[in-house]
């Protein structure tokens, strides 16, 4: 993570990293139709946070509030020439870290099947009962107090 910079992203020119990067990492190589991945939860309040190396946006996580007290954190993703550098382990701690500031006390994602462990290995735990998400991922709730 030696030049990977951090950033919350509120403006339209930010946002579009966050974009960029689910398009590319996700919709791409899963072949999700930008109607399924970009939902009712892309919208100019939702927050982002993008990880930028240089200026280039290489990893991405979007947060919103379920209630007052739960913020969900998803779409959480990283450019394959990106992963295995600790770099969405810093995100979703951005994530954490903004939603704590906004006053929540409860992070909560859906974690494919195959990422549980990784989640896990970051404080979070099981929710929910495993569930698809949009046709593609086998998913589980999980969530962390923060």
């Amino acid at each position: 993570m030696d030049d990977i910079r951090l950033m919350r992203a509120t403006e339209t020119w930010q946002r579009a990293g966050a974009y960029y990067v689910r398009i590319q990492a996700m919709a791409k190589k899963h072949h999700i139709t930008l109607d399924q991945e970009f939902d009712d939860h892309d919208t100019p309040d939702t927050a982002y946070i993008v990880a930028l190396d240089d200026d280039f946006p290489v990893a991405t996580a979007r947060m919103y509030a379920l209630d007052h007290k739960r913020m969900l954190i998803g779409r959480i993703v990283v450019l394959p020439d990106y992963r295995h550098r600790g770099i969405g382990s810093a995100v979703v701690g951005a994530a954490e870290q903004w939603a704590k500031d906004l006053g929540y006390e409860t992070a909560v994602l859906d974690a494919r099947d195959n990422k549980i462990g990784f989640y896990e290995q970051m404080g979070y735990r099981m929710a929910g009962e495993s569930f698809v998400e949009g046709d593609t991922f086998r998913c589980i709730r999980m969530q962390k107090q923060l």
